[in-house]
């Protein structure tokens, strides 16, 4: 890579390094995988970047490229081993962690989508991705985009409402 091109990548990537890791990490729920994700992302942009900055959306291809190093992780047959017999401890509510309960209780909502949903509905709203970029990402339609993104949230509205945090997806509207 070249010098200029090797300063562009570094740029791209120190301003975009945070979404990358708060994508990943609604995807997969756990801070430890998500920055596996992100370095795999990374690693790949690097190898294609002179493709990348060719592409009509950057960010998009980007996108792309994390949304299929999270497929590829889960796909590992390593991804799935537990190391411990202890339970997993749920995340307690007092009024100092209530924000911290929520989001786990969203996260843990996210984790029960479909990965197709889930991965709409994290790049549209926590990505802030349009319906269209978003459809450019996961090399999809835009109505699919819209039709995963609307079952995605009335599913986690299901959720949230049975756990008494209705409030938690009201900004979220359906993608139309």
């Amino acid at each position: 890579m070249r010098p200029e091109q090797e300063r562009e990548y570094i740029e791209y990537v120190s301003g975009r390094l945070h979404s990358l890791h708060r994508t990943a990490y609604m995807l997969c729920g756990d801070a430890h995988r998500a920055d596996d994700i992100v370095q795999a992302t990374l690693t790949s942009l690097y190898v294609q970047w002179k493709r990348v900055t060719a592409a009509d959306n950057v960010d998009a291809y980007v996108h792309t490229i994390l949304v299929r190093r999270y497929l590829d992780e889960r796909r590992l047959r390593w991804s799935r081993v537990r190391l411990s017999d202890a339970p997993v401890q749920a995340a307690t509510a007092d009024s100092a962690d209530h924000g911290l309960a929520e989001r786990e209780e969203l996260i843990t909502a996210l984790r029960a989508l479909p990965k197709g949903q889930r991965a709409v509905v994290v790049l549209r709203y926590f990505g802030d991705l349009s319906v269209e970029a978003t459809a450019e990402a996961l090399k999809c339609s835009v109505g699919n985009v819209k039709s995963q993104c609307a079952r995605g949230l009335a599913t986690l509205r299901a959720a949230l409402h049975q756990e008494g945090h209705v409030g938690t997806v009201q900004g979220m509207r359906d993608a139309s």
